[in-house]
């Protein structure tokens, strides 16, 4: 199992880049600023239709593109057409994203859950994420809501530090999980099956017994998404860093 890399605890992480006005999230222009000040970055992983690896939040097409249909649906040619929240920026594939960042900053990646119920229906995403990832040369650490997804990964790529992504899921967000399977993943039950060895964690959830129980035996704590000095300085009373957006935190 491998460890967090020192600079995923020392170096705030910018969550889907460094983005504000023009500079949407998960584009090229957000992850170049995120370098250029210093910051780690945090991206997100879906599917094209033929499997390729592109850095896109959401599982369907309108917030983003202004497009309709699902984000799979797609292949690269359409993909490559569409362009981010108005703006001149293309979606970027995750090789992209890897020959952009090169090393310079530690960069976090967050492969989405392609079941959308936790389930192990995942396709072969997270295969195709450990192609890429297992040759790359730098601070570099993959998670995924779904223990299935990261489980995946590790056995494809094990020389990759993994973690998972995790909350208290509540019942009204989390709708589309049965009771058992959000109990059984707020209680962060599959660290140690899929070989975790850090968690992002929700930060209204940090009183969660179980992070406690995790933190206690020395398991790094990232948290997600801080979005002010106010909710950084009670985020950092229990995680070791912070994923932000919204303002420039201290320290890069």
């Amino acid at each position: 199992m491998m460890g967090l890399h020192p600079d995923f605890l020392r170096l705030p992480i910018a969550h889907r880049g460094l983005h504000s006005d023009g500079i949407p999230e998960n584009s090229m222009a957000a992850f170049r600023a995120a370098i250029a000040a210093g910051y780690g970055i945090e991206c997100d992983i879906q599917a094209a239709s033929d499997g390729t690896p592109i850095v896109f939040h959401d599982d369907d097409l309108p917030r983003l593109t202004g497009a309709e249909g699902l984000v799979r649906a797609l292949g690269m040619d359409a993909i490559s057409m569409l362009r981010i929240m108005g703006t001149d920026q293309a979606v970027p594939t995750l090789a992209e994203l890897l020959a952009e960042v090169a090393g310079r900053v530690p960069l976090l990646i967050e492969i989405k859950d392609q079941s959308l119920r936790a389930t192990d229906d995942i396709g072969d995403l997270s295969v195709r994420v450990a192609e890429l990832v297992a040759a790359y040369d730098g601070p570099v650490a993959v998670m995924s809501f779904n223990p299935h997804s990261i489980a995946a990964f590790h056995a494809a790529a094990p020389g990759v530090t993994v973690g998972l992504t995790t909350c208290g899921y509540d019942p009204d967000e989390w709708a589309m999980l049965d009771a058992s399977t959000r109990a059984r993943l707020a209680a962060i039950a599959d660290y140690d099956r899929v070989g975790a060895s850090f968690v992002s964690h929700d930060r209204k959830d940090l009183d969660n017994p179980a992070l406690t129980a995790l933190k206690s035996q020395g398991v790094p704590v990232l948290t997600w998404t801080i979005r002010s000095p106010a909710q950084e300085a009670d985020a950092r009373r229990v995680a070791d860093n912070i994923t932000f957006e919204g303002y420039l935190p201290e320290g890069a």
